[in-house]
């Protein structure tokens, strides 16, 4: 393992990043492969993955705390990301994983971890059985679980997009709404659709443990509006070079910090050191916000012209500080835009600032894409495969992973707000564009991979 010094200087700047300006860990991941409990009956399926689980994390919460006791840095989350159950599964007898799903709950609850990821399917070139067998309980599933979240990936840059999936997940996504209309439609802020998925992503609900990673691996998120926010104040009027730099090296730091925590977690715990995921991830709180951060740039309100480039510098620049920090940054970082969790973003969508439109436009530079967005609970279901269609189609020509996590919240109108609670936060329902696009969702069928993908 390469070591890790941190000097004196570096260790004052820490401190006066998490006292003043909400620098904190998300979340350290442990992703644990799930591969190596196959078998042909689903009860001893379940019965190793409850035990693998349960001892190799059976000191993540503990460690987390006590490195952040140690160091004074604020680590929110200790999680769990599993080998895609879709794949993992596909070798046992059942017609149902719901089983599965209920397995990952208990072994969270009993390490203590807040979400496990990995009720995934990887489905961009179309379903396998294993594939078929999950999304058809994939509802069920996620309805019926506390910390159970799950993604599909649709597309890829270099497969193109499966257009059956994309139809499919609309349906599934109104199922989720209905199965959890008593609590704000909750489940659907458990699961997202992405195109270009990646293997390493510690956040949720995407995070899952690639077939291609270690048999576990410890994978950290680091997030910091605030700092970004606050370096900011000390460049305004300056030009865009002056801009672009002051990101890039508050990056830097922010990297550092999430540098150390990873590295003493992975020794704590006898577990190899993956990734730092610098995404610049909002909360609710006061402060912790990418909204702000767009503000400071120069811009009245997230959504007025200009969002686009703040939002493509902002990302670009993330970027390039990590990699200077750091040899392993990877998972999404970026910038994240989710409403629900940013107070800024909820604003700015509550005085009309910014709409679903303008967010589309803003994927297409952020990290990732339409992220807790609730919209009214009367969208058909062919026109949220219309916005994952739209989603896939910007990742699948640009290379870049894109994603949707859309509440299609029962019985809310445009106007209405729904409550998710803790780092979720709270959403306006947003409107949809009313013209129907069914005749073209249910084509069927396939897209090819773009021109530009083949580079062999």
């Amino acid at each position: 393992m390469i070591s890790y010094n941190v000097s004196y200087n570096e260790i004052r700047e820490t401190n006066r990043m998490i006292d003043e300006a909400n620098l904190d860990v998300r979340t350290i991941t442990m992703g644990i492969s799930l591969l190596d409990c196959a078998d042909a009956d689903i009860g001893r399926f379940n019965e190793k993955v409850y035990e693998k689980i349960t001892r190799r994390a059976q000191n993540l919460v503990r460690v987390g705390e006590d490195i952040g006791r140690q160091y004074g840095v604020p680590i929110v989350n200790e999680r769990i990301a599993v080998t895609p159950v879709a794949i993992a599964a596909a070798g046992t007898n059942a017609d149902s994983y719901v089983s599965v799903a209920h397995t990952l709950d208990r072994a969270a609850a009993e390490t203590g971890v807040n979400f496990i990821g990995g009720f995934s399917a990887l489905a961009h070139k179309g379903y396998s059985k294993g594939d078929r067998i999950l999304v058809g309980c994939l509802a069920e599933a996620l309805a019926s679980t506390e910390r159970v979240c799950g993604c599909v990936n649709v597309g890829n840059t270099r497969s193109g997009v499966d257009m059956n999936v994309v139809r499919d997940m609309g349906r599934v996504i109104k199922d989720m709404a209905y199965l959890t209309r008593e609590n704000g439609s909750i489940a659907c802020a458990k699961f997202v659709v992405f195109c270009n998925a990646v293997e390493d992503n510690p956040f949720m609900a995407g995070a899952f443990h690639g077939v291609g990673e270690k048999d576990a691996l410890i994978n950290v998120g680091v997030s910091g509006p605030g700092v970004v926010r606050n370096a900011l104040k000390e460049a305004r009027g300056a030009d865009f070079e002056t801009l672009c730099e002051t990101i890039k090296r508050t990056a830097f730091k922010i990297t550092r910090v999430g540098q150390l925590v990873a590295q003493e977690a992975a020794g704590r715990l006898g577990v190899p050191f993956g990734v730092i995921d610098l995404s610049l991830a909002p909360t609710p709180a006061v402060g912790d916000s990418v909204a702000e951060i767009l503000r400071e740039m120069g811009l009245e309100q997230p959504g007025a012209p200009g969002t686009t480039m703040a939002v493509a510098i902002l990302n670009d620049n993330v970027k390039k500080g990590g990699v200077m920090a750091s040899s392993y940054v990877g998972g999404l970082s970026g910038a994240f835009i989710p409403v629900s969790e940013d107070r800024g973003m909820i604003e700015a969508v509550s005085i009309g600032a910014l709409t679903l439109e303008k967010l589309e436009a803003m994927t297409c530079v952020c990290s990732v894409g339409l992220d807790m967005i609730a919209v009214p609970g009367d969208t058909p279901a062919e026109t949220i495969s219309g916005l994952i269609a739209d989603e896939a189609a910007i990742g699948m020509i640009n290379g870049k992973t894109t994603a949707v996590r859309v509440i299609p919240a029962y019985g809310k109108a445009v106007g209405d707000t729904v409550e998710f609670g803790g780092l979720l936060g709270y959403a306006p329902v947003m409107p949809v564009n009313r013209f129907s696009c069914a005749d073209f969702i249910n084509r069927g069928g396939r897209v090819p991979a773009p021109i530009h993908s083949f580079k062999n």
